[in-house]
């Protein structure tokens, strides 16, 4: 079977390859793969994994056998595929815990956007309450962001969606945001929670806005940036104030569920700003690169 694999030379940093045909143990269903969603991360970090291994972890399809031992989806069932490992290939193996079930009514496609983009602000937004809240998402016109900006006003918050240009801030205030900005200088707010998805210097920007109690949780480092806070920038009085890594890798199976069933309910859209069949995939890793799509990358797996 084809398959994307890491390719640590020149030309990639994904390539095709034929591929054996997966062997799902006794707690494996096999999924057949109908979409593969592209996360800038797993792209761009691509030397952190083995030369040759098939990639990617986010895709959606339908279960064509299940688990032996009777855990998971019956054959037949649309699944979403999150942080599963080897998502990208024409069939894979995955545990049930890293498979949720798509409703009626939900496409497939869409399905295939949620994964590490969505079930990461998902993880942290619900680690408090929200309501009334001050919240600030940068990289805000990412698959991340996209997300993080609908969850954020599910939840009741005042969202801030900070992005890299003008051009950038389209559709965000009808996700929910309540202000877009392209500069945090000069902003008067002091924000409860800040998801960060780019690093660098932004990171202590976000903190200088940092109400007292507020937590800054760093998931990404697109700009690729060093962090350098200014003399006496984390000492202060009041509340503390904290920052916060996440590297969270453990299954999504029900955190898919629960956002699948917004999805469902009209309250979630997918963020999907480029699809395409993967035979391009070259093509969408150039514009995902270059900064030229809002939201997530979707291919068709043919």
């Amino acid at each position: 079977m084809r398959a994307l694999v890491v390719d640590h030379s020149d030309a990639g940093p994904i390539r095709f390859a034929d591929v054996d045909e997966p062997v799902p143990s006794a707690g494996e269903a096999l999924v057949e793969i109908r979409h593969i969603g592209l996360n800038f991360g797993e792209l761009n970090y691509v030397h952190q994994w083995p030369a040759g291994g098939v990639h990617g972890h986010d895709a959606a399809g339908v279960v064509v056998r299940a688990a032996s031992d009777g855990s998971g989806p019956p054959a037949g069932t649309r699944v979403a595929v999150g942080m599963a490992p080897h998502a990208w290939a024409e069939r894979v193996a995955v545990g049930p815990a890293s498979l949720g079930t798509v409703p009626e009514g939900v496409d497939l496609a869409d399905a295939a956007a949620l994964g590490i983009a969505g079930v990461t602000p998902f993880r942290v937004l619900r680690k408090r309450s929200l309501l009334a809240r001050n919240v600030l998402v940068t990289g805000a016109s990412g698959g991340v962001g996209h997300f993080a900006v609908q969850l954020a006003a599910l939840a009741g918050a005042r969202v801030t969606a900070l992005v890299g240009s003008p051009e950038r801030a389209a559709g965000l205030r009808e996700l929910g945001a309540d202000n877009v900005l392209t500069d945090l200088a000069g902003t008067g707010d002091r924000f409860d929670l800040v998801l960060d998805t780019v690093g660098g210097p932004l990171v202590a920007q976000a903190w200088s806005s940092l109400a007292e109690g507020g937590t800054l949780y760093l998931v990404g480092y697109s700009s690729g940036q060093d962090t350098t806070f200014p003399s006496g920038a984390l000492f202060g009085f009041g509340e503390p104030r904290s920052i916060a890594t996440y590297g969270d890798m453990t299954p999504t199976g029900g955190e898919l569920t629960d956002l699948l069933g917004l999805m469902a309910a009209g309250r979630l859209l997918a963020p999907v700003g480029l699809r395409g069949d993967w035979q391009g995939v070259g093509d969408a890793v150039q514009a995902l690169f270059a900064r030229k799509v809002h939201g997530k990358v979707v291919l068709d797996v043919a």
